[in-house]
Protein backbone atom coordinates (compact mmCIF):
# COMPACT_ATOMS: atom_id res chain seq x y z
CA UNK A 1 0.00 0.00 0.00
CA UNK A 2 1.33 3.62 -1.24
CA UNK A 3 0.37 6.25 1.43
CA UNK A 4 1.33 10.16 0.32
CA UNK A 5 0.82 12.07 3.76
CA UNK A 6 0.64 16.13 3.65
CA UNK A 7 3.52 16.63 5.58
CA UNK A 8 3.86 20.44 4.94
CA UNK A 9 3.21 21.43 8.65
CA UNK A 10 6.24 18.90 10.37
CA UNK A 11 9.02 21.54 9.50
CA UNK A 12 6.78 24.43 11.14
CA UNK A 13 7.72 24.68 14.98
CA UNK A 14 5.42 27.09 16.30
CA UNK A 15 4.31 25.18 18.55
CA UNK A 16 0.33 24.37 17.82
CA UNK A 17 -1.62 21.60 18.25
CA UNK A 18 -2.02 20.95 14.68
CA UNK A 19 1.97 21.01 13.69
CA UNK A 20 3.03 18.92 17.19
CA UNK A 21 0.22 16.26 15.92
CA UNK A 22 1.85 15.97 12.49
CA UNK A 23 5.17 15.89 13.59
CA UNK A 24 4.87 13.22 16.02
CA UNK A 25 2.68 11.27 14.05
CA UNK A 26 4.71 11.19 10.96
CA UNK A 27 7.54 10.49 12.85
CA UNK A 28 6.09 6.95 14.60
CA UNK A 29 4.49 6.32 11.42
CA UNK A 30 7.81 6.06 9.69
CA UNK A 31 9.69 4.15 13.06
CA UNK A 32 7.11 1.79 13.46
CA UNK A 33 5.69 0.36 9.93
CA UNK A 34 8.01 -1.28 7.80
CA UNK A 35 5.37 -3.04 5.37
CA UNK A 36 3.53 -0.04 3.55
CA UNK A 37 5.53 2.84 1.53
CA UNK A 38 5.02 6.55 2.62
CA UNK A 39 5.41 9.30 0.38
CA UNK A 40 5.49 12.28 2.37
CA UNK A 41 4.15 15.96 0.79
CA UNK A 42 6.92 18.68 1.70
CA UNK A 43 6.68 22.92 0.70
CA UNK A 44 10.05 22.98 0.81
CA UNK A 45 13.41 20.86 1.93
CA UNK A 46 12.47 19.79 5.35
CA UNK A 47 15.23 21.04 8.26
CA UNK A 48 14.26 18.96 11.08
CA UNK A 49 13.14 15.52 9.36
CA UNK A 50 15.46 13.28 7.57
CA UNK A 51 14.26 10.23 6.22
CA UNK A 52 15.87 7.13 7.82
CA UNK A 53 13.64 4.06 6.56
CA UNK A 54 13.80 2.57 2.52
CA UNK A 55 9.87 2.55 2.70
CA UNK A 56 10.06 6.10 3.36
CA UNK A 57 10.53 9.15 0.55
CA UNK A 58 9.90 12.53 -0.18
CA UNK A 59 8.86 14.88 -2.89
CA UNK A 60 9.37 18.70 -2.62
CA UNK A 61 6.18 20.41 -4.45
CA UNK A 62 7.20 24.15 -4.46
CA UNK A 63 4.59 26.46 -4.20
CA UNK A 64 4.40 29.92 -2.55
CA UNK A 65 0.05 29.92 -2.60
CA UNK A 66 -2.40 27.73 -3.06
CA UNK A 67 -0.27 24.71 -1.86
CA UNK A 68 -2.87 22.37 -0.97
CA UNK A 69 -5.32 23.16 -3.73
CA UNK A 70 -2.83 23.85 -6.44
CA UNK A 71 0.46 21.96 -5.86
CA UNK A 72 -0.47 18.75 -3.95
CA UNK A 73 -3.96 18.63 -5.87
CA UNK A 74 -1.32 18.37 -9.27
CA UNK A 75 0.46 15.45 -7.94
CA UNK A 76 -2.33 13.79 -6.78
CA UNK A 77 -4.02 14.30 -10.10
CA UNK A 78 -0.30 12.86 -12.39
CA UNK A 79 1.32 10.47 -9.31
CA UNK A 80 -1.41 9.66 -7.00
CA UNK A 81 -0.85 7.34 -4.13
CA UNK A 82 -3.48 4.87 -3.42
CA UNK A 83 -4.19 6.56 -0.17
CA UNK A 84 -3.54 10.34 0.57
CA UNK A 85 -3.71 11.64 4.50
CA UNK A 86 -3.63 15.01 5.59
CA UNK A 87 -3.15 15.31 9.17
CA UNK A 88 -5.92 18.90 9.57
CA UNK A 89 -8.74 19.52 7.92
CA UNK A 90 -8.45 19.83 4.12
CA UNK A 91 -7.64 17.84 0.47
CA UNK A 92 -7.59 19.02 -2.37
CA UNK A 93 -10.60 19.58 -4.74
CA UNK A 94 -9.41 18.61 -7.78
CA UNK A 95 -8.12 14.90 -7.46
CA UNK A 96 -8.17 11.61 -9.20
CA UNK A 97 -12.03 9.92 -8.31
CA UNK A 98 -10.31 6.72 -7.27
CA UNK A 99 -8.28 8.61 -4.68
CA UNK A 100 -9.19 7.42 -1.09
CA UNK A 101 -8.84 10.44 1.08
CA UNK A 102 -8.33 10.24 4.99
CA UNK A 103 -7.90 13.59 6.93
CA UNK A 104 -7.59 14.32 10.71
CA UNK A 105 -10.60 16.62 12.13
CA UNK A 106 -9.11 18.09 15.30
CA UNK A 107 -12.16 20.44 16.33
CA UNK A 108 -15.02 22.12 14.86
CA UNK A 109 -14.01 25.36 17.03
CA UNK A 110 -14.84 27.34 13.97
CA UNK A 111 -18.32 26.57 13.97
CA UNK A 112 -19.30 26.86 17.56
CA UNK A 113 -17.29 29.54 18.39
CA UNK A 114 -17.24 31.75 15.03
CA UNK A 115 -16.66 35.10 16.90
CA UNK A 116 -13.67 33.80 18.39
CA UNK A 117 -11.83 32.80 14.83
CA UNK A 118 -10.45 35.40 12.75
CA UNK A 119 -11.22 36.26 9.20
CA UNK A 120 -11.10 35.03 6.19
CA UNK A 121 -9.47 31.94 8.15
CA UNK A 122 -12.34 30.98 10.10
CA UNK A 123 -14.76 30.67 6.30
CA UNK A 124 -11.93 28.97 4.56
CA UNK A 125 -11.81 26.49 8.42
CA UNK A 126 -15.40 26.43 8.00
CA UNK A 127 -15.68 25.43 4.16
CA UNK A 128 -13.11 22.82 4.09
CA UNK A 129 -14.48 20.88 7.30
CA UNK A 130 -17.70 20.91 5.82
CA UNK A 131 -16.36 19.60 2.07
CA UNK A 132 -13.91 17.00 3.89
CA UNK A 133 -17.35 15.72 5.43
CA UNK A 134 -19.08 15.44 2.53
CA UNK A 135 -15.68 14.22 0.09
CA UNK A 136 -13.33 12.68 2.78
CA UNK A 137 -13.14 8.86 2.20
CA UNK A 138 -12.82 8.35 5.85
CA UNK A 139 -12.23 11.19 8.89
CA UNK A 140 -10.09 10.59 12.31
CA UNK A 141 -11.30 12.07 14.95
CA UNK A 142 -9.00 12.99 18.08
CA UNK A 143 -11.26 12.65 20.39
CA UNK A 144 -15.32 10.49 20.86
CA UNK A 145 -16.17 14.49 21.48
CA UNK A 146 -15.06 15.74 18.23
CA UNK A 147 -16.86 12.57 16.37
CA UNK A 148 -19.80 13.45 18.09
CA UNK A 149 -19.72 17.12 16.73
CA UNK A 150 -18.96 16.06 13.26
CA UNK A 151 -21.77 13.47 13.88
CA UNK A 152 -24.38 15.97 15.28
CA UNK A 153 -23.26 18.99 13.08
CA UNK A 154 -22.21 17.93 9.53
CA UNK A 155 -24.15 14.58 10.16
CA UNK A 156 -21.28 12.57 9.14
CA UNK A 157 -22.17 8.81 9.66
CA UNK A 158 -20.20 7.20 12.23
CA UNK A 159 -18.84 4.35 9.92
CA UNK A 160 -16.77 7.04 8.34
CA UNK A 161 -15.03 8.00 11.62
CA UNK A 162 -12.20 6.70 13.68
CA UNK A 163 -11.30 8.38 17.09
CA UNK A 164 -7.72 7.73 17.50
CA UNK A 165 -6.51 9.78 20.50
CA UNK A 166 -3.53 11.66 20.20
CA UNK A 167 0.20 10.87 22.48
CA UNK A 168 2.36 11.98 24.67
CA UNK A 169 6.01 11.78 24.30
CA UNK A 170 7.27 9.86 27.33
CA UNK A 171 11.28 10.11 26.47
CA UNK A 172 10.17 14.12 26.82
CA UNK A 173 7.93 14.94 29.40
CA UNK A 174 8.37 13.43 32.60
CA UNK A 175 8.85 15.10 35.59
CA UNK A 176 12.54 16.77 35.87
CA UNK A 177 14.67 17.40 38.41
CA UNK A 178 15.12 20.27 41.16
CA UNK A 179 18.10 21.76 39.43
CA UNK A 180 16.77 21.38 36.36
CA UNK A 181 13.59 23.32 37.37
CA UNK A 182 15.70 25.89 38.88
CA UNK A 183 17.63 26.83 35.77
CA UNK A 184 14.29 27.29 34.23
CA UNK A 185 12.72 28.97 36.36
CA UNK A 186 15.77 31.63 36.46
CA UNK A 187 15.53 32.19 32.92
CA UNK A 188 12.31 33.14 32.85
CA UNK A 189 12.61 35.28 36.07
CA UNK A 190 9.93 32.88 38.21
CA UNK A 191 10.91 33.69 41.29
CA UNK A 192 7.51 32.94 42.92
CA UNK A 193 5.49 29.49 43.60
CA UNK A 194 2.92 29.69 40.57
CA UNK A 195 0.03 28.31 38.81
CA UNK A 196 1.12 27.26 34.55
CA UNK A 197 -1.50 28.06 31.93
CA UNK A 198 -0.17 26.74 28.18
CA UNK A 199 -1.96 27.18 24.49
CA UNK A 200 -2.53 30.22 22.09
CA UNK A 201 -3.12 33.56 23.78
CA UNK A 202 -6.68 34.07 22.19
CA UNK A 203 -10.51 34.29 23.46
CA UNK A 204 -11.44 30.26 23.26
CA UNK A 205 -9.00 29.72 25.79
CA UNK A 206 -10.89 31.48 28.29
CA UNK A 207 -7.66 33.55 29.83
CA UNK A 208 -9.41 36.17 30.95
CA UNK A 209 -11.91 34.44 33.26
CA UNK A 210 -9.34 32.45 34.26
CA UNK A 211 -7.52 35.98 35.66
CA UNK A 212 -10.62 36.97 37.24
CA UNK A 213 -10.94 33.78 39.01
CA UNK A 214 -6.64 34.04 39.89
CA UNK A 215 -7.94 37.61 41.40
CA UNK A 216 -9.97 36.12 43.76
CA UNK A 217 -7.89 33.66 45.53
CA UNK A 218 -8.04 35.25 49.02
CA UNK A 219 -4.62 34.47 50.15
CA UNK A 220 -2.34 34.62 47.18
CA UNK A 221 1.13 32.69 47.57
CA UNK A 222 1.23 32.41 44.05
CA UNK A 223 2.12 33.90 40.91
CA UNK A 224 0.03 32.98 37.49
CA UNK A 225 2.09 32.10 34.61
CA UNK A 226 0.84 31.60 30.58
CA UNK A 227 2.80 30.45 28.08
CA UNK A 228 2.12 30.64 24.37
CA UNK A 229 2.39 32.81 21.49
CA UNK A 230 -0.15 35.64 20.93
CA UNK A 231 -3.00 34.37 18.94
CA UNK A 232 -5.93 36.54 17.72
CA UNK A 233 -8.72 39.44 19.49
CA UNK A 234 -5.84 39.20 22.02
CA UNK A 235 -5.85 43.04 23.43
CA UNK A 236 -8.09 42.50 26.10
CA UNK A 237 -6.42 39.34 27.49
CA UNK A 238 -3.02 41.51 27.85
CA UNK A 239 -5.21 44.57 29.26
CA UNK A 240 -7.11 42.13 31.84
CA UNK A 241 -4.32 42.26 34.71
CA UNK A 242 -4.12 45.73 35.52
CA UNK A 243 -8.05 45.52 35.07
CA UNK A 244 -8.56 43.27 38.23
CA UNK A 245 -5.15 44.42 39.90
CA UNK A 246 -3.35 41.28 39.60
CA UNK A 247 -0.70 42.91 36.99
CA UNK A 248 2.27 42.21 39.65
CA UNK A 249 1.03 38.24 39.61
CA UNK A 250 0.36 37.87 36.59
CA UNK A 251 3.56 36.49 33.72
CA UNK A 252 3.06 36.73 30.07
CA UNK A 253 5.94 34.72 28.92
CA UNK A 254 5.10 34.41 25.05
CA UNK A 255 6.47 31.38 23.07
CA UNK A 256 9.12 29.16 24.90
CA UNK A 257 11.15 26.72 23.13
CA UNK A 258 9.97 23.31 23.32
CA UNK A 259 12.99 22.41 25.43
CA UNK A 260 12.18 24.07 28.60
CA UNK A 261 8.04 22.69 28.48
CA UNK A 262 8.48 20.03 30.93
CA UNK A 263 11.02 21.55 33.72
CA UNK A 264 7.99 24.92 33.10
CA UNK A 265 5.02 22.07 34.04
CA UNK A 266 7.37 20.43 36.72
CA UNK A 267 7.28 24.12 38.31
CA UNK A 268 4.30 24.33 38.54
CA UNK A 269 1.66 23.95 41.39
CA UNK A 270 -0.76 23.11 38.67
CA UNK A 271 -1.75 23.64 35.40
CA UNK A 272 -5.28 24.85 34.34
CA UNK A 273 -6.71 24.48 31.32
CA UNK A 274 -10.27 26.09 31.25
CA UNK A 275 -10.90 26.89 27.57
CA UNK A 276 -14.56 27.07 26.08
CA UNK A 277 -13.60 24.31 23.83
CA UNK A 278 -10.94 21.97 22.79
CA UNK A 279 -10.56 19.20 20.66
CA UNK A 280 -8.27 17.32 22.74
CA UNK A 281 -6.43 19.29 24.52
CA UNK A 282 -2.88 18.04 24.79
CA UNK A 283 -0.86 20.11 27.58
CA UNK A 284 -3.69 18.08 29.90
CA UNK A 285 -1.85 14.97 29.35
CA UNK A 286 1.57 16.40 29.03
CA UNK A 287 0.93 18.15 32.23
CA UNK A 288 -0.17 14.99 33.76
CA UNK A 289 3.17 12.72 32.95
CA UNK A 290 5.06 15.47 34.17
CA UNK A 291 3.39 14.54 37.77
CA UNK A 292 1.37 17.92 37.95
CA UNK A 293 -2.51 18.62 39.10
CA UNK A 294 -4.42 19.90 36.48
CA UNK A 295 -8.05 21.78 36.49
CA UNK A 296 -9.63 21.48 33.21
CA UNK A 297 -12.91 22.64 31.54
CA UNK A 298 -15.93 19.78 32.16
CA UNK A 299 -16.85 21.05 28.09
CA UNK A 300 -15.95 18.98 25.10
CA UNK A 301 -13.33 17.02 24.84
CA UNK A 302 -11.35 18.15 27.97
CA UNK A 303 -13.36 15.27 30.57
CA UNK A 304 -12.81 12.82 28.40
CA UNK A 305 -9.08 13.12 27.49
CA UNK A 306 -8.57 13.81 31.53
CA UNK A 307 -10.47 10.91 33.01
CA UNK A 308 -11.37 11.00 36.30
CA UNK A 309 -8.06 12.48 37.14
CA UNK A 310 -8.89 16.33 37.41
CA UNK A 311 -10.52 19.23 38.94
CA UNK A 312 -13.32 20.20 36.33
CA UNK A 313 -14.83 23.33 36.75
CA UNK A 314 -17.46 25.16 34.94
CA UNK A 315 -15.88 27.75 32.16
CA UNK A 316 -17.72 30.32 32.75
CA UNK A 317 -18.40 30.24 36.32
CA UNK A 318 -15.63 32.44 37.84
CA UNK A 319 -16.48 31.24 41.42
CA UNK A 320 -16.27 27.45 40.85
CA UNK A 321 -12.85 28.24 38.84
CA UNK A 322 -11.45 30.40 41.54
CA UNK A 323 -12.91 28.01 43.87
CA UNK A 324 -11.25 24.81 42.60
CA UNK A 325 -7.63 27.00 42.47
CA UNK A 326 -7.88 27.26 45.90
CA UNK A 327 -8.57 23.67 45.81
CA UNK A 328 -5.26 22.85 44.43
CA UNK A 329 -3.39 25.23 46.09
CA UNK A 330 -4.38 24.31 49.90
CA UNK A 331 -5.29 20.86 49.67
CA UNK A 332 -1.98 18.85 50.05
CA UNK A 333 -3.85 15.23 50.03
CA UNK A 334 -5.93 16.77 46.43
CA UNK A 335 -2.28 17.62 44.89
CA UNK A 336 -0.23 14.30 45.74
CA UNK A 337 -4.05 12.20 44.62
CA UNK A 338 -3.91 13.76 41.50
CA UNK A 339 -0.54 13.68 40.77
CA UNK A 340 -0.34 10.05 41.14
CA UNK A 341 -3.30 9.68 39.13
CA UNK A 342 -2.98 11.85 36.14
CA UNK A 343 0.88 10.27 35.90
CA UNK A 344 -0.84 6.91 35.54
CA UNK A 345 -3.55 8.15 33.24
CA UNK A 346 -1.34 9.75 30.99
CA UNK A 347 0.64 6.56 30.52
CA UNK A 348 -2.42 5.16 28.67
CA UNK A 349 -1.40 7.69 25.16
CA UNK A 350 1.77 7.27 22.98
CA UNK A 351 2.58 8.44 19.53
CA UNK A 352 2.99 5.20 18.87
CA UNK A 353 -0.02 3.75 20.08
CA UNK A 354 -1.89 6.56 17.67
CA UNK A 355 0.70 5.64 14.79
CA UNK A 356 -0.81 1.80 15.24
CA UNK A 357 -4.33 3.15 15.62
CA UNK A 358 -3.69 5.37 12.29
CA UNK A 359 -2.25 2.54 10.54
CA UNK A 360 -5.67 0.03 11.68
CA UNK A 361 -6.92 2.97 9.81
CA UNK A 362 -5.24 3.05 6.54
CA UNK A 363 -5.32 -0.84 5.93
CA UNK A 364 -9.36 -0.87 6.66
CA UNK A 365 -9.74 2.16 3.99
CA UNK A 366 -7.69 0.39 1.51
CA UNK A 367 -9.54 -3.08 1.95
CA UNK A 368 -12.94 -0.72 1.71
Amino acid sequence: MIIGIDASRIDETDGTGTNNYSNNLIMALGDLDRKNKYVLYFRDLPKNYNVGNANVSTRILGSPIFWTQFRLSLECLTKPPEILFVPAHTIPIIRRPKLKTIVTVHDLGAEFLEAYHRFPQKIYLNWSTQYIARHATHMIAVSNSTKKDLMDTLKVPSSRISVVYEGVDHKFFYRRDAQEVRKVRLKYGLDSKYLLFVGTIQPRKNIIKLIQAYAKLQNRKVDLVLVGKPGWLYDEIYKAPKKYSVSSFVKFLGFVSEEDLPSLYSGSEAFVLPSLYEGFGLPILEAMACEVPVITSNTSSMPEVSGDNALLVKPNDVNDMSYNLSRILNEEDLRLKLKDKGREWARKFSWEKAAKETIRVFEKVYRE
